[in-house]
């Protein structure tokens, strides 16, 4: 399946849908794909898009399509993270935003305790979250500098 292909299969989903949580999985998809198709690969890098889309198997599971394409959509930015080094924009904040929480949570309850408990685990988690997501938006920074982000 090419990627004007796809596009043009979301784009008629998007059309046929009236589900809020639907069209966001759609446009999420249709985005990724215009940005790679805007960029410059070799033949073999194409190639092996269109087999990962293939391999999605898009077009089945007409029951439950949102649950299957969401599934399908975060397979498909796993791939061109592991095999094209290619991430979504905000990827590293959110994932580092996380760790920072559970990082800042275990802070909280193990150094801030001698504070009261809800204040230390409070402290705790913001001031996680907050590093975390300078981090990660450091690390987007970088990726969007290389050239690495969609």
């Amino acid at each position: 399946m090419t990627l004007k292909n796809t596009i043009n299969f979301f784009e008629s989903l998007k059309a046929e849908s009236s589900k809020k949580s639907e069209i966001k999985v759609y446009n999420e998809f249709i985005e990724i794909l215009k940005k790679l198709e805007n960029r410059t690969f070799t033949t073999d890098e194409i190639r092996s898009i269109e087999t990962e889309l293939e391999r999605l198997n898009l077009k089945s599971n007409l029951e439950n399509r949102k649950k299957h394409l969401k599934q399908a959509l975060n397979k498909f930015k796993k791939y061109l993270k592991e095999t094209l080094y290619l991430t979504t924009k905000g990827h590293y904040a959110r994932l580092y935003g996380s760790l920072g929480l559970v990082f800042g949570l275990l802070f909280g309850v193990a150094i801030l305790s001698n504070l009261e408990r809800s204040l230390g685990i409070s402290l705790g988690l913001i001031g996680g979250m907050v590093i975390g997501s300078i981090m990660g938006r450091g690390k987007d920074a970088q990726a969007k500098e290389f050239g690495n982000m969609l």
